[in-house]
């Protein structure tokens, strides 16, 4: 089937060294981005030295998916429910494109998330944006989680079973 959409479709990238480790690690940014407070990215974007030029490809614009699960976690696939998301991608002005998801509708924040993936992905801004957001970011959600737990674990109930019976 001849693909009618107005963007071309890039060419498969061979795989090589290092394609996999690159990968996952944007792969591990794109989630901490998505996975951020709104107020923790604005206080850490506001920061930011040397914000770069960005022109919008797509969006932001927002959707309903369809979440999926599977019992056991390799049962039949079932519909879970819809969940509400924002999409953006950007141009930055160096030629790198990026693209920003949000579990929310947050233009914002998908936006923003979109120019970061680029920069990230450029060599020359890589270092400062993972040192400026991604980093702080990591520390503020580790730090959420291990409140959490501690709270989970301060509330948490015991029981005992006294066994009946003869041995």
């Amino acid at each position: 089937m001849p693909n009618r959409s107005k963007v071309p479709t890039p060419p498969a990238a061979a795989p090589g060294p290092g394609r996999e480790a690159a990968g996952d690690a944007r792969q591990e940014w794109l989630g901490v981005l998505a996975r951020a407070r709104n107020a923790d990215l604005q206080m850490l974007w506001r920061d930011l030295p040397d914000k770069p030029s960005w022109t919008r490809l797509r969006g932001p614009e927002s959707g309903l998916i369809m979440l999926r699960g599977r019992l056991g976690g390799d049962g039949r696939p079932f519909n879970l429910g819809e969940m509400s998301v924002t999409r953006c991608s950007v141009r930055l002005g160096c030629g790198r494109v990026g693209h920003g998801y949000v579990g929310r509708q947050d233009a914002w924040q998908a936006e923003v998330a979109a120019v970061l993936d680029g920069l990230l992905q450029e060599a020359a801004s890589h270092q400062a944006a993972v040192a400026g957001i991604i980093g702080p970011l990591r520390r503020i959600e580790q730090d959420r989680r291990e409140r959490a737990s501690r709270q989970a674990a301060a509330t948490r109930a015991e029981f005992f079973t006294v066994a009946r019976g003869e041995a």
